[in-house]
């Protein structure tokens, strides 16, 4: 998985979690459902960090909390 992937697979992680639809987390976060769509169907190449922060504030989270996961530390390094 590459961290593209990886960022989407833990945001619908952390909607099944929280039980919110993808629309929901966009009510929640004031990110664009759009955004939020191009992320979770990987035609967003980088999201961003304030994009991120603002999906970890509507899901009351830090974005510590957000990338602390075991698929996040496994990564392989994309720069070689």
């Amino acid at each position: 998985m590459n961290t593209q992937q990886t960022v989407a697979a833990r945001i619908l992680q952390l909607c099944k979690e929280n039980d919110l639809t993808p629309n929901g987390l966009s009510y929640v976060s004031a990110v664009p459902q759009a955004t939020i769509k191009s992320i979770l169907n990987g035609e967003s190449k980088n999201p961003g960090v304030v994009t991120i922060k603002k999906l970890c504030d509507g899901l009351e989270i830090t974005l510590g909390e957000f990338f602390s996961t075991k698929e996040f530390a496994n990564l392989e390094q994309e720069i070689k």
